[in-house]
């Protein structure tokens, strides 16, 4: 035990009010808002300090929960105002609640005295030690995920380097055997998902007749400790329902988007062509990826700037009639203040983390246009380079002589008309896509608070907007279903990166049994691995998926405003021309479409 010398015996942490607790907002600040004092014991009987103050021997035992000495106490009431009988529990003095008749308890009492002169029910103390124990749990959570991290950050980034590096070998094999790498990669997510598939079921299978097996996840309830929910069946069971159907998912895509497929993995051969002829625009997301790092940094500082700008307010508590109660005080002078002479009485006790400015009570406002911003920046990063890698690969399908026409720098080019003639434009679109996700956010805040509210039509009302926003949201960053073809095929090489981590980390495998680190959670590094390695390969992959997408849409315009005869010739490859069109008839039945599709 580390500490002052005068607490060395004191291991245990009481709460002087933890019906405090009790506030929703202990949950976001993983902080109770009351005195917390290190203990010898904790108490076990009803004491009030009104009542402790008349009796030198009960006074004696009350002073061991005081923050000072005697002298400070009798001056500052540094004091709690009431004490309960409670139970230590993981260090923590708890009040000992039981049930009577169905009836919640405190030390065999249904009542207690809140040392103000009210009596209150068992009952209010529930709220407050949930709480309490949320963030108990939840803080010893995040000191074994920063363990695990510290035992397994040099693992955690050669799976990175190894997906990046497998990230550049596919891309660099997609010049050449397109088609057959995609194709391989299709069959062997379906493998290993198949897989995942038996393995589940034969972990279920093992467990038939193991002693606690058999007890539902409800019934298990929430624990810390995550490698419980693997001895139970029903976990596996839910792991199989929800491989199988992906697979089914993955089975039917490809059997309803087959000719699809076809056509994307065409494309994407010509999109390796144009990619030959620029190949910064491969590095170019790691410019994205900077700048937007620069605006999360931004609105990270802030956040945390607005979280932390809160002050500790107290109030003057009085258990007579005072005219300054409720009145904001310092504690440090309040003993010399001109209150304290009025109202003898009184306390200086702490309320709440907070303020009672202008800028204080508009602060949620300020975290909402914090939010707001940080949207927005965000799309504007990432809509500049859409925009960027559009234009360079624009410039590659209007060269009529390629590669002479292509400019020396394209992607730098383009960015820079980008900036030059279209900031407004992306800002604008960023704006309207800005203002959908903080009306998304807010949803989900109002959500939040009306979680308690008995009000059906209130919260369908709620699930529907959401709905329809987060469908709005999709329409406008998806407006071409070519996307979702380029993203199933494109990004599943992270799903390779993250069973090659969940059998390291494990330990399932004997070769890497001696050599994964000891972890409370195996899964830390597992999802990292998986997340990063998503990112890379999407890093990679959303160049191809910009190209295909801006060849594809150059096609539609160069057939509406050519028609292939001298004056006005094609651009297009005839790569492009055999994939998207063949012969005069399919020009014809294309154009209506397009035409249809406008």
């Amino acid at each position: 035990f580390k500490g002052p010398i005068q607490n060395r015996n004191k291991r245990k942490l009481f709460y002087f009010n933890i019906m405090k607790c009790a506030s929703p907002m202990v949950l976001l600040s993983f902080q109770c808002p009351t005195t917390q004092l290190c203990v010898e014991k904790c108490p076990d009987k009803f004491m009030t300090l009104a009542k402790a103050y008349t009796n030198n021997k009960e006074f004696y035992y009350y002073k061991n929960f005081c923050k000072e000495t005697v002298t400070k106490i009798l001056r500052d009431r540094l004091c709690p105002t009431m004490l309960i009988p409670s139970k230590s529990f993981t260090r923590r003095c708890f009040p000992a609640l039981g049930l009577k008749g169905g009836v919640v308890t405190v030390g065999n009492s249904t009542t207690f005295d809140d040392g103000e002169g009210n009596q209150r029910d068992a009952k209010d103390l529930v709220d407050g030690v949930k709480n309490a124990t949320v963030v108990m749990e939840a803080r010893q959570v995040v000191m074994k995920i920063f363990e695990d991290y510290t035992q397994s950050w040099y693992w955690i980034l050669i799976g990175l380097v190894i997906a990046m590096l497998l990230s550049l070998l596919f891309v660099v094999l997609m010049r050449f055997l397109a088609g057959i790498m995609i194709w391989i990669i299709i069959i062997a997510v379906i493998a290993v998902i198949g897989y995942g598939i038996f393995h589940c079921y034969m972990e279920y299978n093992s467990l038939k007749n193991e002693p606690g097996a058999n007890v539902t996840l409800q019934e298990l309830g929430f624990h810390t400790d995550f490698t419980i929910y693997l001895q139970v069946r029903q976990t596996w069971l839910a792991f199989v329902i929800i491989l199988a159907i992906v697979e089914v998912i993955i089975i039917l895509l490809l059997i309803f988007l087959r000719k699809r497929i076809l056509i994307a993995i065409a494309l994407i051969k010509e999109a390796s062509k144009a990619i030959r002829y620029m190949m910064c625009s491969m590095f170019y997301p790691l410019f994205t990826f900077l700048l937007l790092a620069i605006v999360v940094a931004y609105w990270a500082v802030t956040a945390v700037f607005l979280s932390t700008s809160n002050d500790a307010i107290y109030k003057v508590v009085s258990q007579f009639n005072c005219v300054h109660s409720g009145n904001s005080c310092d504690p440090a002078n309040y003993s010399t203040s001109k209150m304290k002479a009025e109202c003898p009485d009184s306390q200086c006790n702490f309320a709440y983390y907070g303020g009672e400015t202008v800028y204080h009570k508009y602060l949620i406002a300020l975290q909402f246009y914090n939010v707001f911003l940080f949207f927005w920046c965000a799309n504007f990063v990432i809509a500049l380079g859409q925009m960027s890698l559009a234009g360079a690969f624009a410039s590659y399908y209007w060269a009529f002589s390629k590669p002479g026409d292509i400019p020396t720098f394209p992607v730098f080019s383009a960015m820079g008309r980008s900036l030059r003639y279209h900031t407004g434009s992306l800002a604008f679109g960023s704006l309207i896509l800005s203002i959908v996700q903080i009306i998304r956010v807010l949803l989900e805040y109002l959500d939040h608070k009306l979680k308690g509210a008995e009000n059906k039509f209130a919260k369908f009302l709620l699930c529907c907007l959401k709905c329809c926003f987060w469908c709005l949201e999709k329409f406008i960053k998806f407006m071409n279903r070519n996307a979702y073809i380029m993203v199933l095929l494109l990004n599943l090489l992270f799903f390779f990166s993250g069973v090659f981590a969940f059998f390291f980390f494990s330990g399932r495998v004997k070769a890497f049994e001696n050599t994964a680190p000891n972890l409370h959670y195996y899964w830390v590094p597992i999802l990292t691995v998986v997340i990063g390695s998503y990112l890379i390969a999407h890093g990679f992959f959303s160049v191809y998926d910009m190209c295909v997408d801006t060849l594809f849409l150059c096609f539609c315009e160069d057939l509406e405003r050519n028609d292939g005869s001298p004056a006005r010739p094609y651009y297009m490859s005839t790569t492009i021309r055999e994939i998207l069109w063949k012969g005069e008839d399919g020009l014809r039945a294309f154009r209506p479409r397009l035409r249809l599709s406008e």
